[in-house]
This record gives C-alpha cells, sequence and structure tokens, in this order.
C-alpha cells in the first residue's frame, strides 16, 4: 500500500500535467507589466511627474518586458530553476525599490535611475516566459500550439488576477499595489520554480490528452468570464470588503482547478500505458526524407526558371497541369544526366531561415512594421489607462486595467484558434486574421476618441482583443514562413516592435499631446497670457497639471486609429506575397 502511494507519488511529481499547470500558475504573475497603469498614477503623483516622464517609465516598461535575450541566453547555461530564480530577484529588487521611493522610505531618485529600476523589475516577466515555454514545449512536443497559447493567455490575465487580489487586501495607500507586485510574483515563483521542468513528457502521451486540454480551455473561459462579472459587479455596485474577499476566494478556487489533471491521473484512475511518442524520427528516415526534400528543392527551383512566362496566366487547373509536365521532365533529365540542375541559393519562405537571411526577406519587414504599428498602438492605450479613465472622469481605474487584461488574454486564446482554422482548413495565409485585429482595434480607437458615455468600456475591449491576437498570430506565421531551427532569434527580434511601438507612439506622441492639452487648460484661468507665460507658469506648479475630459487623448486615438489602418494594409500585402505559400504548406490551391 505504501509503496503504491509512493509510486503514485512520484508518478505526479514527474506529471507533464503538473509542470503545464504549475507553468499557468507562473504565468499568471507574468503579466506584471499591464499593472502599469494601475501603478502610473499613484508614481505621477508621488514623485511630481508629468505626463512625458510617465511615458518614459512606460517605454522603460516596455523593453525590459520585451529584451529577452540575456533570459534566453542564461536558460541555456542554468537549469530552470535558477533562471526563475534569477528572474524573482530582479522583479524584487526592480519594483521593491520603486516602492521605497514612492513611500518616502528610499531618497528620490533621478528619472533615469527610476526607469532603470522599472526595466529591472519588468525584465524578470522574461525568464517567467523563457522557462514556461521552454519546459512545456518539450514536454508537450506535439501539442504546442495550444500549450503556447494557453501559457501566453495566462500572461494577459496576469494583470486582473492581482488587481482582484489587491482589492481582497483593501489598502487605502495605493502605493501598496506596486509593494505586491514586487513580493507576490517572486513567492509564487521560489513556491514553483523547482516543479516547472522537462519530465520526459514524450514518454506521457495519453488517449485523453484532448479531452484534457477541452478542459483547461473551458477553465480558461470560465476564470475570464468570472473576472469580467466579478470587475463589473465591483464597478457599478459598492460592496463590503467580505464580498470582495469572497470573489477573490473563488477566484483563486478557479486557478486551482487545472490541478484535477494530473490528481486524476495518477490517483484516481486506473494506470495506463502511455503511448510512446518520439521526439525526433529515426536517423535513417531523417537522413531518407532530407535526400528526397533537397532533390524536391532542386527541381521546384529549376522550374521556377525553366517555366514560360504565360504559364501564370493560365487558368488554374491548366497551369498546374503545365508546371507538372515540366517538373517530370526536369526529374528525368536531371535523372538521365542531360542536365545540371543549379541549386537555389538560400532557403525558401516555408523553409529554416537564420535571423541574417530572414532580416533581407521583405516578409518579415512587413511582419515587423505590421506588429509595430498594431500593437504598438494597442500598448499606448495600455500604458495610458489611468490617465484615459481619469481624464473621462471615471474614478476607478483599476477596473479598465482588469478589463484590457481579460480581453487581452481572450484576444490570443480567440486569435489562435480561429487563425489556425483560417490556414489548416482553408490555406488561406494566416495573416488575414492580423489584419481583422487590426481593423477591430481601429474601430476601438475611435470609440476612446469619441468618450461617449460607456466609451471606455468598448474601447478597452476592442483593443484590448486586437492587442492579444496579434502575440497568438505573429509566433505562428512567423514560424511558418521563416521555420523553427531558428524560431528563437526570430521571436526575439519581433517583439522588439512592441517598446520601439511604444517609445513612439506614448513616449513621443501621447505624452506630448496630453502634456500640451494640460497646460492649455491650466493657462485658461489667466486669460491674456501670452504662450510662454502659460508655459512658465505649468513649470511652476507645485504638481503637473491634469488633463479633463475627451480632448485629452482624442488626437492620439485618431492618430492610433489611423496607424492601425495602415498596419492593415500591410498584413493584406503580406496576405497577397504568401498566398502560394500557405497553399503549399497545407496541401490546397487557394482560390
Amino acid at each position: 500500500m505504501m509503496g503504491d502511494l509512493g509510486d503514485n507519488l512520484r508518478g505526479f511529481i514527474n506529471n507533464r500535467w503538473l509542470v503545464f499547470v504549475a507553468a499557468m500558475w507562473i504565468q499568471s504573475c507574468a503579466g506584471i507589466g499591464y499593472l502599469f497603469g494601475s501603478i502610473s498614477p499613484v508614481i505621477k503623483t508621488s514623485l511630481n511627474y508629468n505626463q512625458r516622464q510617465i511615458a518614459r517609465l512606460g517605454v522603460a516598461k516596455d523593453l525590459g518586458d520585451s529584451v529577452g535575450f540575456l533570459a534566453g541566453s542564461l536558460c541555456e547555461v542554468l537549469p530552470l530553476w535558477g533562471a526563475l530564480l534569477v528572474g524573482a530577484f530582479q522583479n524584487f529588487v526592480g519594483y521593491g525599490w520603486v516602492w521605497l521611493v514612492v513611500t518616502g522610505r528610499s531618497p528620490v531618485l533621478p528619472l533615469w535611475a527610476m526607469c532603470i529600476l522599472i526595466f529591472i523589475g519588468t525584465n524578470g516577466e522574461t525568464y517567467f516566459n523563457t522557462a514556461a515555454l521552454v519546459s512545456c514545449v518539450q514536454n508537450f512536443p506535439k501539442s504546442r500550439g495550444p500549450v503556447v497559447g494557453i501559457l501566453k493567455g495566462f500572461a494577459g490575465l496576469g494583470g486582473a488576477i492581482l488587481t482582484q487580489i489587491y482589492a481582497m487586501i483593501h489598502s487605502p495607500d495605493h502605493a501598496n499595489l506596486i509593494f505586491m507586485v514586487a513580493v507576490g510574483p517572486a513567492m509564487v515563483i521560489i513556491a514553483l520554480m523547482f516543479i516547472v521542468r522537462p519530465v520526459g513528457g514524450h514518454r506521457q502521451v495519453r488517449a485523453s490528452d484532448g479531452f484534457s486540454f477541452t478542459f483547461i480551455y473551458s477553465v480558461c473561459l470560465l476564470l475570464a468570464a468570472y473576472l469580467m462579472g466579478v470587475m463589473l459587479v465591483e464597478d457599478l455596485v459598492d460592496l463590503s470588503h467580505k464580498v470582495v474577499t469572497v470573489f477573490t476566494t473563488i477566484l483563486l478556487g478557479l486557478l486551482l482547478v487545472p490541478i484535477i489533471i494530473p490528481l486524476s491521473q495518477n490517483f484516481f484512475s486506473d494506470p495506463q500505458v502511455p503511448l510512446e511518442e518520439a521526439l525526433l524520427p529515426e536517423p535513417q528516415k531523417l537522413e531518407a526524407r532530407r535526400s528526397q526534400q533537397e532533390i524536391q528543392e532542386v527541381i521546384f527551383s529549376e522550374v521556377e526558371e525553366e517555366k514560360p512566362m504565360d504559364v501564370d496566366l493560365l487558368p488554374a487547373l491548366e497551369r498546374r497541369k503545365r508546371i507538372a509536365h515540366l517538373q517530370a521532365k526536369l526529374f528525368q533529365a536531371a535523372a538521365d544526366g542531360a542536365v545540371r540542375v543549379k541549386r537555389r541559393r538560400g532557403p525558401r519562405r516555408g523553409e529554416d531561415f537564420t535571423l541574417m537571411q530572414a532580416l533581407i526577406k521583405a516578409d518579415l519587414w512587413l511582419i515587423f512594421f505590421s506588429l509595430l504599428l498594431g500593437s504598438g498602438s494597442g500598448l499606448t492605450v495600455i500604458d495610458n489607462l489611468g490617465q484615459m479613465s481619469q481624464s473621462l472622469g471615471y474614478d476607478n481605474t483599476h477596473i479598465f486595467v482588469s478589463m484590457i487584461s481579460i480581453w487581452n488574454f481572450l484576444g490570443r486564446i480567440g486569435g489562435g484558434y480561429f487563425s489556425e482554422i483560417i490556414a489548416r482548413d482553408h490555406a488561406f495565409p494566416r495573416p488575414v486574421a492580423m489584419g481583422v485585429a487590426q481593423l477591430i482595434m481601429a474601430v476601438g480607437h475611435i470609440f476612446l476618441a469619441m468618450g461617449w458615455p460607456g466609451a471606455m468600456y468598448i474601447g478597452t475591449l476592442l483593443i484590448g482583443l486586437g492587442y492579444g491576437a496579434h502575440w497568438a498570430i505573429v509566433p505562428a506565421t512567423a514560424s511558418e514562413l521563416f521555420g523553427l531551427k531558428k524560431f528563437g532569434a526570430l521571436y526575439n527580434f519581433l517583439t522588439l516592435a512592441n517598446p520601439a511601438g511604444s517609445l513612439i507612439f506614448s513616449g513621443a506622441i501621447a505624452s506630448s499631446i496630453y502634456d500640451y492639452e494640460a497646460a492649455k487648460q491650466a493657462g485658461t484661468h489667466h486669460p491674456g497670457q501670452n504662450s510662454w507665460a502659460t508655459f512658465s507658469s505649468w513649470l511652476m506648479l507645485n504638481e503637473p497639471p491634469k488633463c479633463t475630459g475627451s480632448i485629452c487623448f482624442f488626437l492620439t486615438s485618431m492618430i492610433m486609429s489611423g496607424l492601425c489602418i495602415i498596419a492593415f494594409f500591410l498584413s493584406m500585402i503580406l496576405v497577397y506575397r504568401t498566398k502560394m505559400v500557405y497553399a503549399n504548406l497545407y496541401g490546397k490551391t487557394p482560390t
């Protein structure tokens, strides 16, 4: 009996579903960057910053969240628990020091030093992301899509979860939210860091895995719906602290529900013989496949060079017949030695690229700039949500931070799901889903610009969905067009579009317009003053002026809407360029 219990316990500890669930909990703490909209107002008030200075901190946060080269390098030389510990330490030191400065427990630092602290604190997220994704992709080698989508989704939901926990703490001092951001994730990481690791997942494949993923998806949707309902109730009704505590306890209970899967597999079900799943094909098969692929590449390249120009003008059926006939002739000629077939230099789209090879391809730059315009405009809203809601007269800014986290989560889940249907079921380019997401964001920015009653709710919904969808669609698109061999380097390059967009749109455009409108409103109390006198009086104020009304972000939102429309056209150019690539990848001819 004790022997069976010990075996079950060892099986539970080494169960890949336990690793996956622990990685989900870790990712719930990897969304602290989305809380910047909640902590920026208290930083602004305590340190007497203007909107431009807050925007600088936002850019530092975005850089910390996106620059993951160091985390990726350390994960190759350290055990994953070591990398997680480094990330927890960075998070604790960075945000802990910010809390000390804001609460007056530490001397006030210059803005550049505060930017470094925000960068260090937020950069801890990259270690959480890397360790969770590396371990789970190795444990689920044939289910990478669902695993990555769910983990990235929980990172997007993290802001709403931490905000609800903070509401339960019920601290009248909003600076304590910064303390929670510093301490909370570090405690979770230290508790789970030895669980998240590769455990030979390819030897644990079960027939019930499909049902298990469906169960996890159901929990995710239930969690998002519950959080949305709770946030709306808390915004519309003045609840007692006891009720808020009950709501938060139910939330924590929902987060624990997925542990049912590894528990049931090891303690409450009959032992099953796992279906062994090879991570790599056998060497002989691999070599045979590689040789066949090389022959196909050579012939395809030669067909492209030898086919007459008028072939592309023929109807689809006739064109395929002509190309197949020419291909057969080239195969026979190559076999007889009558022609010497030249290899095409460099990989084609759909094959494995290095980063340097991909950087000279127009497709990569179309993805990059489309992502820069689309996600950059969404990040501008996320970074300025506190000031946006305050300017429109909302007292509780946390509700919008939580809502955009929830919609971001659903955007990542939904974007990955629907783009998969477009690509796999219809052999149509996946970037068309990105174009749709960018149009949705363009409409959301218009709602924010107009400032109508309830427009903040609709705007955050649309922008959260569109922004989240980018981060489910872009990685999959990059892997399809440029292969998986150097996917880490390619993905890290593309993520640089996020801080680049924030630097330009939030750091330069949004903050400048806000400060200009705030100074103009502050100057209306002194009619007859020239612009220089107004500006001088603004500098002499004891606290930076605040802007009120929809005018504060009207021009910014309209510019962001226009940028999303430009991003849509870039996505459509990418769709046009890659139609044949997706047709070849998924075995269909696009109509």
